[in-house]
């Protein structure tokens, strides 16, 4: 079997509370984007996994894409294996998701391949025990997440944006980022006008109202993101934010045509920038 798993950005990110297990409760919209990981899988007798592509990616039970598999195996008692392959584009602590998209793509493949039968709920259940953004790269579409990553409400949206996307640093930790991240820190993104402006395409809306509490405190790890986001307004970026904790930003332009001009420009300042869109599907199984 042989699918994609895609990036996500988040239209909004914004922390509304922290549990006393210091988990914190978010608002977020989040929307897949065209970039993806390549995964195959192989029937074999037992677990395994390889990774190629760039950037690199461990190869051993950590990864998470082995890990979801081990979890579906065990929920579902399934006796046999498979043979993990995973082609890496996505950029890794990007706040992109790479690894959640994984875990969802092995989930949604070995779901279908294994004939193990799990439902939607399930499977989202079963993400959610392996990592806070799982859930959504199952379900894919627009989606507001609140929780911890749990509660997901599917968004109509008019239509798709064309985005430059940029790590213009080396990544973050997640963890880190959050535990720095202060209520005072920050201004809040208003993420019901933002969901308006998607449901209604209304770009100069979406640009006044999105936001992320996250971006200043990984600003200050990592100053390049400030920078990246002037130059991609420079270049005609209506807007440009931080996806998740960083270290990824997109700018978003009015057309492909303006998009595909400012990466003439851009291409030769970053080695690692991406041409994408929204779209719907999170996972597209290609071979079966």
């Amino acid at each position: 079997m042989f699918l994609e798993a895609y990036a996500k950005i988040n239209w909004s990110l914004d922390i509304t509370g922290v549990r006393e297990d210091g988990y914190h409760f978010m608002d977020m919209l989040m929307q897949p984007v065209s970039l993806a990981d390549e995964i195959t899988l192989d029937p074999a007798p037992d677990l395994s996994i390889s990774t190629g592509g760039w950037p690199p990616s461990r190869a051993d039970e950590s990864n998470l894409a082995y890990r979801a598999a081990l979890a579906l195996k065990n929920a579902a008692g399934y006796p046999g294996g498979v043979r993990i392959h995973v082609h890496k584009r996505i950029p890794v602590g990007a706040g992109m998701g790479g690894g959640s998209a994984d875990a969802a793509g092995v989930l949604t493949g070995l779901n279908r391949l294994w004939k193990t039968g799990l439902s939607n709920e399930e499977l989202e259940k079963l993400g959610l025990s392996l990592g806070a953004d799982v859930p959504f790269c199952l379900r894919g579409g627009l989606t507001r997440t609140t929780g911890i990553g749990e509660a997901l409400q599917s968004c109509e949206y008019q239509y798709n944006y064309w985005l430059i996307v940029i790590q213009p640093c080396p990544g973050l930790s997640t963890a880190r980022v959050f535990s720095l991240w202060h209520q005072d820190s920050c201004g809040h993104p208003d993420t019901p006008e933002a969901l308006r402006a998607l449901e209604t395409g209304n770009l100069d809306l979406l640009c006044r109202s999105i936001g992320n509490v996250l971006q200043p405190v990984s600003e200050t790890l990592r100053p390049e993101i400030s920078r990246c986001c002037v130059s991609l307004k420079e270049e005609g970026a209506q807007t440009a934010l931080m996806t998740g904790s960083g270290s990824a930003v997109f700018g978003v332009f009015r057309s492909e045509r303006e998009a595909r001009k400012a990466l003439g420009k851009l291409s030769p300042l970053y080695k690692t920038i991406f041409l994408c869109h929204t779209q719907h599907d999170s996972i597209r199984i290609l071979e079966d």
